[in-house]
């Protein structure tokens, strides 16, 4: 056992240096995730009427923000790596920008 682990030390470099949130922080990320999941649930009980759905996910944007950030690390990884995350949020962003035109601008039959 002792031999595995002296070898992930040798492998150790700063490209693929390791990362330690510290239990401070996780902790108030973890209280953060909380307080918007109960705002989450506090907005289905306002009548919001068509922006009721677009609240929803952007809170919920926020508590993916909080998750890919701090306990999947992406705060800590390289410039591509982030450029790729954004793209794929200008995506998501640009897809909800066409649905929602849909929905707002359909005639009820």
């Amino acid at each position: 056992m002792n031999n595995v682990h002296d070898t992930n030390h040798q492998n150790h470099t700063p490209d693929n240096d390791v990362h330690i949130t510290s239990f401070k922080d996780n902790t108030l990320v973890w209280i953060d995730l909380l307080i918007l999941t109960v705002i989450t649930v506090k907005i289905a009980f306002f009548d919001l009427q068509n922006l009721t759905v677009a609240v929803a996910l952007l809170v919920a944007s926020a508590k993916t923000y909080l998750v890919g950030a701090h306990f999947m690390h992406l705060k800590f990884e390289s410039r591509i790596i982030s450029i790729f995350v954004g793209l794929v949020a200008l995506v998501f962003v640009l897809v909800m920008i066409i649905l929602f035109s849909d929905y707002l601008f359909r005639q009820e039959i």
